[in-house]
């Protein structure tokens, strides 16, 4: 018998975030590749998970990738987990999933918290159109190309930010757009749950000190 690949979404914040279906997953396989498994621990010291770690990220995934084919096709299934949220956004998850689905191995999704479905959810703008971004270039140059050709479109944009960079993105966003209205959010399902609207303009003075990953939410092309 050949094992299965379950991908399998993990809280972004809070620890009660977790699907009954995904702690039994997580219980039931027989290995688990994390994005740093160390950082996984709690989340598994938490709810009684043990099971073995093995890394995955974006400087071993080809190796890896090897490593859980030889594992399902001894008969083993294997999770596939992020840091936090769902595996295979923004991340290199997809390289395996992509990788399994050449090699017709069965793939699961177990749904859960997603950053930026949970920011756009809760945002206020419109929903019946968005395009997801990701993290966009640190060249303010590539950055604004992908702005404006996106920013044309009748659609939410949604981009991930590092806190450092955030306030040059609002600048480029302000450049390439204009004055369109943006959300800010920061710090997702945790204590210091944050969301910020106005304009780049407005909320470039509000972000001095501003702390971890933000998701930015900019209004549709009118």
């Amino acid at each position: 018998m050949i094992g299965k690949l379950f991908v399998i979404a993990t809280p972004i914040g809070n620890m009660k975030d977790i699907t009954l279906r995904a702690i039994d997953t997580l219980k039931d396989v027989d290995v688990i590749f994390a994005e740093r498994p160390r950082h996984s621990l709690k989340l598994f010291h938490h709810y009684g998970i043990k099971k073995p770690l093995y890394p995955y990220n974006d400087k071993n995934w080809q190796r890896q990738i090897e490593t859980a084919l030889k594992l399902v096709k001894d008969g083993k299934n294997i999770a596939l987990i992020s840091d936090a949220g769902t595996p295979a956004i923004q991340d290199p998850g997809y390289r395996m999933v992509n990788y399994f689905r050449q090699k017709n191995i069965g793939v699961v999704p177990v749904p859960g918290p997603c950053a930026f479905v949970c920011a756009l959810q809760a945002s206020g703008l419109p929903t019946d159109r968005f395009v997801f971004l990701g993290f966009l270039p640190r060249s303010s140059e590539k950055k604004k190309k992908i702005l404006k050709t996106y920013g044309s479109l009748s659609a939410t944009l949604i981009i991930y930010e590092s806190p450092l960079r955030v306030k040059k993105t609002l600048n480029d966003i302000k450049d390439s757009l204009g004055e369109r209205e943006v959300v800010i959010v920061r710090e997702l399902t945790k204590v210091h749950e944050e969301f910020l609207f106005g304009t780049p303009s407005q909320l470039i003075p509000k972000l001095e000190k501003i702390k971890g990953e933000c998701v930015i939410l900019v209004k549709k092309s009118d």
